[in-house]
């Protein structure tokens, strides 16, 4: 991964400021993998390497998340890829959303709100995905094509009716975190 790419993802993750001493350790061990100099892309699917970084992004409408029901995963998750060799995290955001989705980004996409660290579940549980989480701001009005060979649906959730039993496992921490930028901005 050249020294560039490199140096944009640290700062990524460097200006996520951290909700709780959970997230404010998986920056930290994030940053600490930035800097090892370890491949941070998928290579191969599903697990080579067998850590990698992934870019989900939140599309969200005033109180509302649009969640897919994964195949794969076999939760309701934000939309999300790999982070491709080369490429900013960003530039996964815009590419995924319309490959997913089928729509572009209505906005520039901003720096992310959350980072968290999981090993996955599902039909090929078994790797770790390092997230970076971004918001995309949809209208509930716009026109979706997802991708039905990834996808069961799609479908959007008032905030307090994500259900969380079926969902990654750092949701509620999310929407957390997203009300309170939220009300930051409001107030």
């Amino acid at each position: 991964m050249p020294t560039n790419v490199r140096a944009a993802i640290r700062a990524e993750i460097e200006s996520i400021e951290a909700l709780d001493a959970l997230e404010a350790q998986q920056r930290q061990e994030a940053l600490v993998w930035v800097d090892s100099g370890a491949e941070l892309a998928r290579l191969a699917k599903p697990a080579t390497p067998p850590m990698h970084l992934v870019s989900y992004f939140a599309v969200v409408a005033p109180g509302h998340l649009l969640l897919v029901d994964h195949k794969n995963a076999q939760l309701w998750l934000p939309s999300g890829g790999h982070v491709e060799p080369d490429e900013h995290p960003r530039e996964t955001v815009a590419r995924e959303l319309i490959e997913e989705l089928g729509f572009a980004p209505p906005h520039p996409i901003g720096a992310p709100l959350m980072i968290t660290r999981n090993d996955t579940v599902g039909l090929t549980a078994g790797h770790t995905d390092v997230s970076l989480w971004y918001v995309v701001q949809a209208s509930r009005d716009q026109a979706l094509h997802f991708d039905r060979d990834e996808f069961h649906a799609v479908r959007w959730f008032a905030f307090d009716e994500v259900p969380l039993e079926r969902s990654d496992p750092h949701m509620a921490r999310f929407l957390r975190k997203l009300a309170a930028q939220e009300a930051t901005k409001s107030g």
